[in-house]
């Protein structure tokens, strides 16, 4: 794990469209995080990747807020599906969720993606509601690191 750079963006894109691309039929359109601003992101320091040998394999974007530490998208590469970089990636936000002082960690995920809730709920975050902005309806999701 090590923080992306800008150099990271084009790789953290790709990503990106290859993670999602399977979500496109069933929104109906890019989900979010196929049009992020990675640059603005990595700027912020708000990206973190994981390399393996060749590369990167995945990202987080993730950075603390006022109440909680929030977890924006999370992505692995489809080549390394199952590898755990994914929940790797998530422990990792853990740990920088209680150096930042944060006592809750909260995500949201499309409610079309369907996949994820399972993923979440055996990391030990929890559905805390359902909301639509900028056109997603979104399932929100907590753990608390209390």
């Amino acid at each position: 794990m090590r923080p992306a750079v800008a150099a990271d963006a084009v790789r953290v894109r790709d990503i990106a469209r290859r993670a999602y691309a399977r979500y496109v039929e069933r929104i109906g359109r890019e989900p979010a995080p196929m049009v992020a601003d990675f640059d603005t992101h990595i700027d912020r320091g708000e990206v973190t990747v994981a390399e393996r040998p060749g590369g990167i394999a995945g990202y987080i974007v993730a950075y603390p807020r006022e109440n909680d530490y929030f977890v924006e998208n999370v992505a692995v590469d489809p080549v390394f599906a199952g590898a755990g970089i994914g929940r790797a990636l998530m422990a990792h936000a853990e740990v920088a969720a209680v150096q930042a002082g944060s006592k809750v960690v909260r995500l949201y995920t499309n409610v079309a993606m369907v996949e994820n809730f399972p993923f979440y709920e055996a990391l030990g975050y929890r559905k805390t509601h359902e909301a639509t902005e900028a056109g997603f309806h979104r399932v929100y999701f907590e753990k608390s690191l209390e």
